[in-house]
């Protein structure tokens, strides 16, 4: 009871952020002509979400922190996401660092300055 079921990414471009997501991670988006705003049902191997249209100003100022619940996303290889992330746009919000003996994690922003996690689990991480 009580787990994330369900995430939205805002985006001021939300066409520019499903290539991103699906470029880095292979999520699949259906755009939702239900909903009267550009909204892009997200699909992966864990939990469900979706990209929409963001009405308002990007908040705060990058140099101010963030202001999200942030998600971060299991990947096979740190390393070779990072390379993928950056290839494509997104920017390192916070390096590489080791969670010792549980995984490698690391803070990125995608296009739109939204900030989301990576991490790989690794036991011997920080060893």
């Amino acid at each position: 009871m009580n787990n994330v079921v369900y995430f939205e990414i805002q985006s001021t471009n939300p066409e520019r952020e499903v290539a991103f997501y699906s470029t880095v991670f292979g999520w699949a988006a259906t755009r939702d002509e239900m909903i009267p705003i550009p909204y892009y049902r997200i699909e992966t191997d864990g939990i469900a979400g979706a990209i929409l249209q963001r009405h308002t100003d990007i908040q705060p100022e990058r140099e101010r922190g963030t202001n999200a619940f942030t998600c971060s996303v299991q990947v096979e290889n740190f390393d070779m996401a990072a390379e993928c992330i950056l290839k494509n746009g997104g920017q390192v919000a916070m390096p590489k660092f080791a969670i010792p003996g549980k995984c490698w994690q690391g803070y990125f922003l995608d296009p739109d300055q939204n900030v989301f996690g990576v991490f790989q689990a690794d036991e011997n991480a920080g060893k």
